[in-house]
């Protein structure tokens, strides 16, 4: 039967009689209300239409497209896969969707030192973590939680420090696997191979995020704190071994976010938790500064050109900070000659993105 069709009315039958009126005055005979009324029936035609519109057309079909396979993938094969192209060092990054162009012009440099097969990228969003192994399989894992928001956090947002806090978390369970580990930024660019620079046997290593030019020969203990009680070191780049100082300064600096958490009066990130737990655990941790003239912070680099013409050939790493929003800094790395992506996309494992 149609739902716009009333049924048919059977004419009454035999010896069936009209009940009579009760005289007036009268009590009627208490009786319940028939419920097939025709306000009724329009009612429950009316839901029953409604239901149509909203709920698919016959039984639900299972969805055509397989769940990702991916989504069962652990930090600890991910790293052991990257591991073993690294000789028990893997190269780590970490993004959401609006990071993949700058995840892949970074790639482009890194393939160029030869370093490409040790990578291991933290996805930050599911969709991110499908998209990056399509491309290049087994490249990238999600550790979950995955943050709520997939924006494109600018510096200093509440989005943007949850995304950084995650860091120390990561870097500490590759070491617990017994892996090394370096950490880049993305908005990074390789000019040439940074791992002959890991020298000696230290904990870990870092840049130095101030722009005063040093001396070539400057030490490599950590600087002394700065005008707010702190050193200045770069969460940006990071390489530590699997050394139980190593862990201790991670796992201090896990502390330092969570007693320094995100607020609208105070908008930080983890850089000043790292260095923190930098100053605190100092004497108990092993580390090494790197070379300003091989890893100069974005301040440094992109704003004086006197310096950078004196250290011309000993430049290793760029890093695109001291400025925000990412069109400026594709610009900025355009402005450069460090937007591979443009010309070069087909040497990024990702192809154009």
């Amino acid at each position: 039967m149609s739902l716009h069709q009333r049924p048919h009315q059977k004419p009454p039958a035999a010896g069936y009689s009209l009940p009579v009126s009760p005289p007036s005055g009268a009590a009627a005979p208490s009786r319940p209300l028939p419920l097939l009324t025709l306000p009724y029936l329009f009612s429950l035609l009316a839901l029953l239409l409604f239901a149509a519109l909203l709920l698919p057309w016959g039984p639900t079909r299972p969805s055509s497209v397989p769940a990702s396979p991916w989504r069962a993938y652990t930090l600890q094969e991910a790293a052991a896969f990257a591991a073993r192209a690294g000789n028990g060092t893997v190269l780590l990054a970490a993004v959401s969707g609006p990071y993949l162009p700058f995840l892949s012009n970074w790639l482009i440099s890194v393939r160029r030192a030869g370093r490409a097969d040790q990578v291991l990228v933290i996805a930050e969003d599911y969709e991110t973590l499908d998209r990056i192994n399509a491309a290049w399989p087994g490249h990238a894992v999600l550790v979950p939680p995955a943050p709520a928001a997939q924006a494109a956090h600018k510096f200093g947002s509440q989005g943007f420090f949850n995304f950084t806090s995650r860091r120390p978390r990561h870097l500490l369970q590759i070491l617990e696997l017994g892996y090394s580990v370096m950490y880049n930024d993305v908005d990074m660019v390789w000019l040439a191979d940074p791992f002959p620079y890991i020298v000696g046997d230290h904990d870990v290593y870092f840049i130095d995020d101030m722009t005063p030019v040093k001396p070539l020969d400057h030490s490599h203990e950590l600087p002394p704190p700065g005008k707010k009680g702190r050193t200045y070191i770069c969460s940006c780049m990071i390489f530590l071994r699997p050394t139980e100082g190593a862990k201790l300064l991670l796992r201090k600096w896990i502390e330092e976010l969570k007693d320094q958490p995100w607020s609208k009066q105070r908008k930080s990130n983890d850089q000043p938790g790292f260095n923190w737990a930098l100053n605190k655990t100092a004497g108990q941790v092993d580390v090494y500064l790197l070379p300003q003239s091989a890893f100069p912070t974005g301040g440094l680099y992109f704003k004086n050109k006197t310096w950078v013409k004196e250290t011309k050939g000993k430049h290793v790493i760029i890093h695109n900070n001291y400025i925000t929003g990412f069109e400026k800094k594709i610009k900025r790395f355009r402005d450069h000659g460090l937007w591979l992506v443009d010309k070069h996309s087909d040497e990024s494992p990702l192809g154009r993105v």
